[in-house]
């Protein structure tokens, strides 16, 4: 069975090239423009890693993991942030949050599925 991702990116482009590159590499994706709606659909659909960007309107990316991290229906799906942001310590403050990893923007389509695989926990 493909695994299920759950892609929250806002930017519609942004959206389009990730949710092209994960399917062409086998994945069953999902998306959702914000993080509400992202959480109400991880629910649902109990997603094997979810692919958020960080900076989101309404609810941004570090609020929507405390949001997963405290539910205890999501509480253990892998999240990835996915950002621009390039400032020294973006990283560290997203991995203590509870982000399981960390891809800049832009991303690399050679290598993006290949870097969100890493993060997905095997099922046993």
């Amino acid at each position: 069975m493909n695994p299920k991702i759950l892609l929250i990116e806002d930017n519609e482009n942004n959206r389009y090239l990730a949710q092209f590159l994960l399917e062409r590499n086998g994945f069953a994706v999902k998306t959702a423009e914000n993080g509400r709606l992202a959480l109400e659909m991880a629910r649902q659909e109990k997603p094997d890693l979810v692919v958020m960007d960080i900076q989101m309107p309404e609810m941004d990316g570090y609020e929507t993991a405390k949001r997963f991290k405290e539910d205890p229906m999501l509480e253990d799906v892998p999240l990835v942030g996915v950002s621009s942001f390039a400032m020294p310590g973006d990283r560290a403050a997203a991995l203590r949050i509870g982000f399981a990893g960390y891809i800049e923007k832009p991303i690399n389509p050679e290598t993006f599925a290949n870097e969100v695989t890493q993060f997905l926990r095997v099922k046993g």
